[in-house]
C-alpha cells in the first residue's frame, strides 16, 4: 500500500477515462481506464487499484498480483460480496471475452482468470454495461466481434453489423464487428453463463449507454442517436422489456458515454455524456420511475462537463463522480466518425447532493471542514437546542452507523 509519493507529497491516481469504480464502506475504488499521452491513448496499469477515503479525501494505491489481466479499454466491472469481477473489453491485441476476479476481502489481493466457466461465454465486446441482481451479474449490449457463423445464427434485431467492418483471418475465418442488445447472465456461485429469453420491446443494439438497477428492474438509457434520451426497463424476474415514455414536458438531450445512478427507492440520476449536438455535457437530471417524469437539477458543477466518467452511490444518496474527459473531440467525414485523442482527462472527485441532509450530516460536514467554526456556532444556539445537538452528536459518534 502506498500513501505518499516518492518526494513526500500525497499520492493521487492518474487522470483517466473509461475506468471501473465502486464504493464500499465509504471508500471509492478505482481500477483501469486510459489516458492520453502524446496524442495517443495509453491503457493504465491493471495490476493496481486506487482507494479514496471519502471522509478524509486521501488516496491509497494497492498492488494486485496473480494472473493479472491485460490493460483494457471499455471493460465492465462489478462488485459482489467483496469480489471485483472484470469482463471483456479491448486490449492491445483486440476484443476479448475473458473474465478476471479479485477477492478484496483477503489480506493479499491476487487476480484470478476464469478458465472453467460452464455455458456459452458471450462474444468478445466492449462498451457494454451490467447490473448485479441476486448475486448474479447481468450484462447488456456493447460493441464487438462475432464469427460469420455466429452472425448467421443471431437475429438481425440483436446484432447490427457495422458497415465495412468485416475481415478475413487466414483463408476461412471471418469476423464481423457491430453492436448488440444481448442479455447475458453470469452466476459466480456456479461459474455458469446463460442467456435468458426476453420478451417485450427491447432497446436497439447499442454500446456507450448507461444502466442502473432499482429493485428487480434494470434500466438502460442512451448510447444511440435519438433527439431525446430514451429509457428502457428490464424486469429481472420475468425478463420482460418495457420502453418508458416520459410524461414530462422537458426531457434530457439524447446522449452517450454518460452515467445513470439509482438514488432513493425510485429515482435515477443522469449526469453528463456526449450530446447528440456534439458537445460534452454537464447537465444533471433525475427521473422519477413512479411518476415517469424528468426533472432538471440545479447543481454547482456546471463547469465540469464529463464523458466516460463513473458515478457511484455514496452516503445519504450522494452521487460520487470520478474521472472522465471534459472535452471529447469528434471528427466526421464522408467515410467514418473518429474520436480524436484529447488530453482533457480528470482525476477529481465530484459529489452531487440529491437529497436534503440530516442535521447530523450537516453538523458532521461542518465539524470536518472547520471544527473551530462549528464550536463557535454551537455556542450561539439556545442552551436547550445546543444540549440536544450535543447529545445527538455523542450518540451518533458512539455508533458505526456512519
Amino acid at each position: 500500500m502506498e500513501t505518499a509519493a516518492g518526494r513526500g507529497g500525497p499520492v493521487r491516481p492518474q487522470e483517466r477515462s473509461s475506468h471501473t469504480a465502486f464504493i464500499s464502506d465509504s471508500t471509492l475504488f478505482v481500477w483501469g481506464g486510459f489516458q492520453v499521452v502524446a496524442r495517443e491513448d495509453v491503457m493504465l496499469p491493471s495490476d493496481e487499484i486506487w482507494l479514496c477515503n471519502l471522509d478524509s479525501g486521501t488516496w491509497e494505491r494497492r498492488r494486485i498480483t496473480g494472473d493479472v489481466p491485460p490493460a483494457l479499454d471499455g471493460s465492465c466491472g462489478s462488485h459482489i460480496n467483496g469480489i471485483l469481477y472484470i469482463f471483456a473489453g479491448c486490449d492491445a491485441v483486440g476484443y476479448t471475452n475473458q473474465m478476471f476476479s479479485v477477492d478484496l476481502t483477503e489480506l493479499h489481493w491476487s487476480w484470478k482468470k476464469m478458465t472453467d466457466a460452464k455455458g456459452t461465454t458471450p462474444s468478445p465486446r466492449n462498451k457494454h454495461s451490467c447490473w448485479v441482481h441476486r448475486d448474479r451479474i447481468i450484462y447488456f449490449g456493447g460493441y464487438g466481434c462475432k464469427t460469420i457463423g455466429e452472425v448467421r445464427n443471431t437475429s438481425s434485431s440483436r446484432f447490427v453489423l457495422e458497415e465495412m467492418s468485416w475481415t478475413t483471418i487466414g483463408d476461412t475465418l471471418f469476423r464481423c464487428w457491430g453492436w448488440n442488445n444481448e442479455v447475458n447472465v453470469f452466476d459466480p456461485q456456479t461459474t455458469t453463463w446463460f442467456m435468458p429469453e426476453t420478451r417485450g420491446p427491447a432497446p436497439g443494439p447499442r454500446g456507450c449507454h448507461a444502466s442502473a438497477l432499482l429493485g428487480n428492474k434494470g434500466y438502460v438509457s442512451g448510447g444511440v442517436e435519438t433527439a431525446e434520451l430514451d429509457l428502457f426497463c428490464l424486469d429481472l424476474d420475468t425478463w420482460t422489456w418495457t420502453q418508458i415514455d416520459s410524461s414530462s414536458s422537458c426531457s434530457p438531450l439524447g446522449r452517450s458515454m454518460h452515467t445513470m445512478t439509482p438514488v432513493g427507492g425510485h429515482t435515477l440520476f443522469v449526469y453528463g455524456g456526449l450530446g447528440t449536438d456534439g458537445n460534452t455535457l454537464s447537465d444533471a437530471w433525475q427521473f422519477n420511475t413512479v411518476k415517469r417524469e424528468w426533472t432538471k437539477m440545479t447543481h454547482p458543477h456546471k463547469d465540469k462537463p464529463r464523458v466516460c466518467h463513473t458515478a457511484c452511490l455514496g452516503n445519504d444518496d450522494d452521487v460520487v463522480v470520478f474521472g472522465g474527459s471534459s472535452n471529447l473531440c469528434i471528427l466526421m467525414d464522408s467515410v467514418a466518425v473518429l474520436r480524436v485523442p484529447t488530453p482533457h482527462h480528470s482525476r477529481d472527485v465530484v459529489v452531487f447532493q440529491t437529497q436534503p441532509y440530516s442535521l447530523f450530516r450537516l453538523c458532521e460536514d461542518l465539524m470536518g471542514k472547520n471544527p473551530e467554526l462549528f464550536g463557535e456556532r454551537l455556542k450561539c444556539l439556545p442552551s436547550k437546542l445546543r444540549s440536544r445537538v450535543e447529545k445527538r452528536l455523542a450518540f451518533f459518534s458512539s455508533t458505526d452507523r456512519f
